[in-house]
C-alpha cells in the first residue's frame, strides 16, 4: 500500500501532527529575519561630502541649507545635491562673502557626514559603503541569495540520503554560529562571508522542517497547510521591523536576529524523525516507532496489517518490491518531454521574477521616501491580506486565475509609478504596496501550481528546479535597486514589467483545480489539464496506444 493510505487511520491532520507542524513553522520566523536583515543591518542613510573646513564630528544637519549651492553641485538626474561629489573651492571667507562658487567638482576626498537620524549605526556607516562603494552592499545581499540558493540545494540533498532530523540540527548550528560571526566582523570582507553562510542555512534550515512537516499530514490537507506556513514568514517580517525599531546598533541587532535560534534547540528532544523517510529507507522498525507514536498521540490505533503493508509497494505487474528500490527520475528526463519542457520554462520564469520582485520590494522600501520603518512595516503587513485571498479563493476562482491575474495586478501598478510625480511619495509607496500584495499572492500559488503541474515522478525534482531558479532572482534584484541612484522609479519599473512578462507567460499555463493529477510522464505530456477529467482520461488512453 502507499504511504499516504496510513492517514486514513492516522487522521489527516490530527493534534500531534498540527503541534509538529506549528513547531516545525516557528523556523519560517528565523528565516525571514535572516533575509531580511539587510534592510536595517545595511540602511541606506543621506550622505554628503565632509567639507575641508569641518571638524571630524561635524553633523549632517550642521551646514546651512542656503550653503549648498556654493559647496555641492546639483544632480540633475536626482534632483538633488550630490552625495558623492563637492564643488572644488578653497572655502576662505571671501570664498563666502563674494558668492564665488566653483565650477570644478571633485569626489569626496575628506570622507563623508552621514544622517544619523534615523539610523545611528549601520554598515554602511563603518565602512563608507556609498558612492563608488555602493556595489558591495548589493553585492552583499546578492552573496546571501546565492548561499541561500546554495543551502536550499545542498541541504535537500543531505536530507534525502542522512535523513531530516540530523540535516536540520546541522544546518542550526551553523546558522547560530554564522549568525554570530555577522555580529562581530571585523571587516566588511568578514561580513559578506558570514552572510553568505547565514544565507546557506536559512533556506535550506526552514525547507528541510518544512518536508518534515508536510510529510506527517495527509495529500488532502497540504494546500490548507502550505498557505498557513507562509504567514509565519510575515510574522518574521514584522519581528524584524521591531527589532530595527528599538535596537539602534547594527551589531547587537544581528545578535537580536540570531538568538532565537537558541529557542530550536530544544527540538532535538520534540521533533520526530519523518517516518516516511525512514520506511523509503529502509529503516522499518524506526518507522514504525513514528508511525505508533503519532497514533498514540492522536489516540487511535491501527491494524499491524497496515502498518506492514507500508514497507512494501506493488509495480504495474503486481510484483512486490521494497519502496526504497524504486528509481527516481532526473531533471534531465523531464527535458525529454516538449510540453512539460514547455510548462517548465513558463513556471522558472515566475519563479525567477517573483522571487526578484518579492525581495527587491521587500530591500528597497527606504527609497520609496517617507518613514522607512512604517513603509517596511506595511510592506511587511499587506502579505496578511495577500494569504487570506489565497485561502478564500485559490480552490473557488482556480490556479491559474489567481496566478495571472495577481501578475498582472502587480506589473500595473509598478508600472503606473512611472505616470507619479517624484513629490507625490504617498502615492509612489501606496503603488508600489499595491505591487507587494499582488506578488505576495502569486508567490504563493506559483508554490501549489508547480506542484500540480508536474507528473507525481517527477514533482519533488521539479520543485526543487523551481526553488533554486526562483533563488536566481533573488541574487539579480539588489543589483536592481540599485538602479534607484540613476533614477528613483528605475527598479519599480523593471520589477513591474517582469511581473507582467511572467503574468503573460502564466496564461500558457492549464488549470490545475479540482482537476484529476498526471502521475506519469506520458500522462502529463498528454494531458490537458483545462479540459474536463473525462475526456483527459480518453486522450491519456490515446497517447499510451
Amino acid at each position: 500500500m502507499a504511504y499516504e493510505d496510513i492517514f486514513l487511520y492516522l487522521g489527516a491532520f490530527g493534534p500531534y501532527q498540527r503541534y509538529i507542524y506549528f513547531l516545525l513553522c516557528l523556523t519560517n520566523i528565523s528565516c525571514a529575519l535572516h533575509k531580511l536583515a539587510g534592510v536595517f543591518l545595511q540602511a541606506k542613510i543621506d550622505h554628503r561630502c565632509s567639507l575641508p573646513f569641518e571638524s571630524n564630528n561635524a553633523t549632517y544637519q550642521e551646514l546651512p541649507r542656503e550653503l549648498y549651492n556654493m559647496t555641492y553641485p546639483w544632480d540633475t538626474r536626482l534632483k538633488a545635491w550630490s552625495s558623492c561629489q563637492r564643488l572644488d573651492g578653497d572655502f576662505s571667507d571671501e570664498y563666502f562673502i563674494n558668492n564665488l562658487p566653483s565650477n570644478h567638482s571633485v569626489y569626496c576626498d575628506n570622507g563623508w557626514i552621514y544622517d544619523t537620524t534615523t539610523y545611528q549605526s549601520s554598515t554602511v556607516i563603518e565602512w563608507d559603503l556609498v558612492c563608488d562603494k555602493a556595489w558591495l552592499r548589493a553585492t552583499a545581499d546578492s552573496m546571501f541569495m546565492l548561499g541561500d540558493a546554495l543551502g536550499s540545494v545542498s541541504f535537500g540533498f543531505l536530507s534525502d540520503k542522512f535523513g531530516r532530523r540530523p540535516i536540520f540540527f546541522v544546518a542550526l548550528t551553523m546558522q547560530l554560529v554564522a549568525g554570530f560571526l555577522v555580529a562581530i566582523s571585523p571587516t566588511y570582507l568578514c561580513f559578506m562571508l558570514s552572510r553568505f553562510l547565514v544565507g546557506i542555512t536559512a533556506s535550506g534550515m526552514f525547507l528541510v522542517a518544512f518536508v518534515i512537516a508536510l510529510e506527517m499530514v495527509a495529500p488532502s490537507k497540504r494546500v490548507m497547510a502550505g498557505i498557513p506556513c507562509q504567514l509565519f514568514f510575515t510574522a518574521g517580517y514584522i519581528f524584524v521591523t521591531a527589532f530595527s525599531y528599538f535596537i539602534n546598533n547594527w551589531r547587537l541587532l544581528q545578535v537580536a536576529f540570531t538568538m532565537p535560534a537558541l529557542f530550536f534547540l530544544s527540538y532535538w528532544w520534540i521533533i520526530p524523525e519523518s517516518a516516511r523517510w525512514l520506511l523509503s529507507n529502509g529503516r522499518e522498525e524506526e518507522g514504525k516507532a513514528v508511525i505508533l507514536k503519532v497514533a498514540r498521540k492522536n489516540q487511535v490505533d491501527i491494524p499491524k496489517d497496515v502498518i506492514n503493508g507500508l514497507m512494501h509497494q506493488e509495480d504495474s505487474n503486481g510484483n512486490i518490491f521494497p519502496q526504497e528500490q524504486i528509481k527516481k527520475p532526473s531533471f534531465l528526463d523531464l527535458l525529454k518531454y516538449p510540453v512539460l519542457r514547455r510548462r517548465a520554462f513558463y513556471i522558472f520564469f515566475i519563479w525567477f521574477v517573483n522571487n526578484s520582485t518579492y525581495y527587491g520590494l521587500s530591500w528597497s522600501t527606504s527609497d520609496l521616501g517617507g518613514n522607512n520603518y512604517l513603509n517596511f512595516l506595511i510592506s511587511g503587513a499587506v502579505e496578511i491580506p495577500a494569504y487570506i485571498f489565497l485561502l478564500l479563493t485559490l480552490n473557488r476562482c482556480g490556479r491559474k486565475s489567481i496566478l495571472c491575474g495577481s501578475m498582472l495586478a502587480g506589473g500595473a501598478a509598478l508600472l503606473l509609478t512611472i505616470a507619479v510625480p517624484t513629490e507625490e511619495k504617498w502615492l509612489i509607496i501606496t503603488l508600489a504596496m499595491v505591487g507587494k500584495l499582488a506578488v505576495t499572492a502569486s508567490y504563493g500559488t506559483i508554490y501549489i501550481v508547480t506542484a500540480e503541474q508536474f507528473p507525481t515522478v517527477i514533482r519533488n525534482v521539479a520543485l526543487g528546479a523551481s526553488s533554486t531558479c526562483a533563488r536566481a532572482g533573488g541574487i539579480t534584484a539588489p543589483y536592481i535597486n540599485l538602479l534607484a541612484d540613476v533614477w528613483k522609479s528605475l527598479p519599480l519599473l523593471v520589477f513591474g514589467g517582469l511581473i507582467t512578462i511572467g503574468g503573460f507567460l502564466a496564461l500558457q499555463l492549464p488549470e490545475t483545480a479540482n482537476k484529476k493529477l498526471p502521475d506519469t510522464f506520458e500522462e502529463g505530456e498528454a494531458f490537458d489539464l483545462s479540459i474536463s477529467e473525462e475526456a483527459s482520461e480518453v486522450q491519456i488512453e490515446e497517447s499510451k496506444k
